[in-house]
């Protein structure tokens, strides 16, 4: 069954954390149990409630006690058609970073509009992310459309605002659905009180939306994670490659290239579960048999001879900085690509991005937390990778401080 990712952004009491609580309980994604808790804690906070869903991914205590969302909570539910991920992501300004990891490897993003404010700089921001992260489709929910009474004229201004907005970032593939989370509008069902509205409502919309973009053919990636050599009685030869592939088909007898040594050889065959079998695609874990008998390591990489990435020591990218201290000029980092990782130093800032307004501010050489930055990464090892736009699994990195091991910043690479 076909998956589909997607996140949820917006502004502070936007309802996105109610409008995925709504998707859940009118999809019937919700167990009996889980919907008595929920009851009780609806009535803890407002005695005349009687279901609060949000409370369905404001998971965290200081959450709920605020009614807010800090952390991306992550739920996944399915129909007949499709299976689902969703990533509630937090609408402050502080978590941006919260956000950029969430919207990651994602197919869509639901940006939600309070229908009573119209655009505003967290849309922005959010739609500029998005932009950043080349999310393929852009759904904008125009909520509580219920507080300004359901109002035709209402919607299509915004809507044709964010039209406007949306083609200075170059957004594709943008739609527009107007809302009432709280009191299920054209959420599972189109509403009676929006007869105007004629397109699908939210949940036939995820069902049927293309999360393939046109054209999209990423080329084959495996990434090599562990050489396995048992050297037993049995097995006295026996040499497997172990890792994923990233994206893309091998099969036996292709012809491959080993980067970055640059070695060629042939795979001789391709093992699942104890089990040959005739080709691998993209998220399996296998083992590859060589023909012969090469140097090979973890964080290698494995092409076709015909469809080589990029390969090199020092590479663009834009990055988010996750980490509360700032940037230091000189510290040496770690970076990982994929299970690969080598040492580097971010060797030049070359500017910041106004997450306000999408405008690159010239580097006064610091970054700090939640910035959106324009760099340029030396690395000691080279590695092998394509841009971010033709190839999400090979072209995205996180960066780690070598002395405590925490995730400094997450990238993506042109």
């Amino acid at each position: 069954m076909e998956l589909l990712r997607f996140f949820t952004a917006g502004n502070v009491d936007d309802g996105k954390s109610t409008l995925i609580g709504r998707l859940l309980f009118e999809s019937d994604s919700i167990s009996t149990d889980i919907i008595e808790t929920l009851t009780r804690q609806s009535k803890l906070k407002n005695a005349n409630q009687s279901l609060d869903l949000a409370l369905l991914t404001d998971g965290l205590r200081a959450e709920r006690e605020q009614g807010i969302t800090i952390d991306v909570a992550y739920k996944y539910f399915s129909t007949k058609s499709r299976k689902f991920i969703i990533a509630d992501t937090p609408g402050h300004i502080q978590y941006t970073r919260n956000m950029f990891t969430g919207a990651s490897n994602t197919s869509l993003a639901i940006i939600l509009i309070d229908a009573r404010y119209g655009i505003t700089e967290q849309t922005k921001r959010h739609s500029i992310i998005a932009s950043i992260l080349n999310i393929p489709n852009i759904l904008v929910c125009v909520n509580k459309m219920d507080l300004v009474e359901f109002s035709e004229t209402i919607f299509n201004t915004i809507k044709s605002d964010y039209q406007s907005f949306s083609k200075i970032l170059e957004l594709d593939n943008v739609s527009f659905i107007p809302t009432s989370a709280l009191l299920g509008d054209n959420i599972t069902k189109l509403s009676t009180n929006m007869t105007w509205y004629k397109d699908k409502p939210l949940l036939n919309f995820l069902e049927t939306v293309n999360i393939h973009p046109q054209n999209k053919n990423e080329n084959p990636r495996f990434q090599v994670q562990y050489i396995i050599r048992p050297q037993t009685k049995e097995l006295p030869d026996y040499r497997g490659i172990a890792g994923k592939v990233l994206s893309g088909n091998f099969h036996c007898g292709q012809e491959v290239e080993i980067l970055p040594s640059n070695q060629k050889t042939t795979i001789d065959k391709i093992e699942f579960n104890q089990q040959e079998i005739p080709n691998a695609s993209s998220g399996s874990s296998v083992i590859f048999h060589l023909k012969d008998d090469i140097d090979i390591t973890r964080g290698s990489t494995i092409v076709p001879i015909d469809q080589l990435p990029k390969t090199s020591k020092e590479f663009s990218a834009i990055i988010c900085w996750m980490d509360s201290s700032e940037f230091i000029t000189g510290q040496k980092i770690i970076v990982q690509h994929n299970c690969n990782r080598v040492l580097g130093i971010i060797k030049e800032i070359q500017y910041k991005i106004d997450i306000h307004t999408y405008d690159k501010i010239p580097s006064n050489g610091k970054i700090k937390l939640n910035d959106i930055c324009k760099v340029i990464i030396k690395t000691a090892q080279p590695i092998s990778y394509d841009s971010y736009a033709e190839n999400k699994n090979t072209g995205a990195f996180i960066l780690i401080n070598e002395n405590t091991n925490l995730t400094i910043a997450a990238g993506t690479l042109d």
